[in-house]
């Protein structure tokens, strides 16, 4: 099935084997996901098959590093050799048909650890980023009603368990990470030239307000494309230039269970 989605200005496919056909050539291809959605790594793999790219950038490998993997392997020592969300973890297997796709390939990590985030909250995330904080927009506050929807948004995230006083906190931690992406991407594309694949979660790869807009501000050199995985028919929140929606959804407990939460 074929259907175009006008609020959102995006094209969605969704069905059996459903791709991002046609994709118009850009510098960066935002690849969305669900983390923990094995079937979103699968069709990550096929779209790095398809785009080809020159790098791939990594939520999930720390700020600054590159790796090159020759033998990507699976489970512990991968994830050690990545130092996968800054520790070992079993679910770095999730992401074995994306680490086969990109094999050889410069992958570029841009996660901001928990001890930068730490650091972050106290000294603030514009002084926490450096000196290229003012250049992807960390130095500025978000127009009145962006603060308000991303407040909500992390609300939401959190099982309405949050207190008021840490919404703008976490905002302002997803528009270091977005920046922290964005910087790696303009790394990766200076240093191996284009195009560059990212692969992150669908909150920073959507084109309203995650890293696109961010890259967007930085570098508007750079031509961007930004894929959103859904799942069952349901399509991902944000903007997006194409979303597929056919991968089905995995068994997950209730994550509101870890607030507390009914």
């Amino acid at each position: 099935m074929l259907r175009i989605a006008m609020a959102a200005m995006v094209l969605i496919l969704s069905g059996p084997g459903a791709r991002a056909d046609s994709l118009p050539e850009a510098d960066v291809y935002f690849i969305g996901e669900r983390h923990d959605n094995p079937h979103h790594h699968e069709t990550q793999a096929r779209l790095i098959a398809q785009i080809a790219p020159s790098a791939v950038v990594f939520e999930m490998i720390p700020d600054g590093e590159v790796h090159v993997l020759d033998t990507p392997g699976a489970g512990e020592d991968l994830a050690q050799r990545l130092d996968w969300w800054g520790r070992a973890a079993e679910d770095v297997t999730f992401w074995q048909p994306v680490f086969e796709a990109a094999q050889g390939l410069a992958l570029h990590g841009a996660l901001i650890d928990r001890p930068a985030a730490r650091a972050a909250m106290e000294a603030g995330v514009a002084v926490s980023f450096g000196e290229q904080a003012e250049k992807w927009g960390l130095s500025e506050p978000l127009e009145e009603a962006e603060q308000a929807a991303r407040e909500a948004a992390q609300q939401e995230a959190h099982c309405n368990a949050m207190p008021a006083e840490m919404l703008p906190v976490l905002v302002s931690l997803q528009r270091m990470r977005d920046a922290a992406l964005a910087r790696a991407i303009l790394r990766a594309y200076e240093q191996e030239g284009g195009p560059v694949a990212v692969i992150t979660g669908n909150g920073h790869a959507r084109k309203d307000w995650g890293a696109p807009a961010v890259l967007r501000r930085g570098a508007p050199e750079l031509s961007v494309i930004s894929i959103g995985l859904g799942e069952a028919g349901a399509v991902p929140k944000g903007v997006f230039d194409r979303v597929l929606t056919d991968a089905p959804s995995p068994e997950r407990g209730d994550p509101c269970d870890a607030f507390g939460k009914d």
